[in-house]
């Protein structure tokens, strides 16, 4: 079990849990404002753009190519940017905080 944390565009917070899937999935079915995921998490929409607090960074595996690849499409990308489609839900997750970049 693993809590996630959405920083919403308009700043509130949700925090949800979850055993399983992908941080994308986890916020499409529970409305998060911000996140389309519109290609269903195969890394090729960008739609699930979030930023990762630097003190959180050390939960997550690498970006992958493929991942920063999409992110370089991105207008608002920063050195914090991740797709939320490549973030596991696993223990090791747990806490982490991903604001939404809209």
């Amino acid at each position: 079990m693993a809590k996630i944390t959405f920083i919403t565009p308009g700043k509130d917070s949700i925090t949800l849990e979850a055993t399983s899937g992908n941080a994308m999935e986890l916020a499409v079915n529970n409305g998060i404002p911000g996140i389309g995921g519109d290609c269903g998490g195969v890394c090729s929409c960008a739609t699930c753009h979030v930023y990762v607090p630097a003190e959180h960074a050390s939960k997550l595996t690498a970006a992958s190519d493929i991942e920063k690849d999409m992110l370089e499409l991105d207008d608002n990308v920063n050195e914090f940017s991740r797709l939320c489609c490549q973030i596991e839900i696993t223990p090791q997750v747990d806490g982490l905080v991903l604001e939404v970049v809209g």
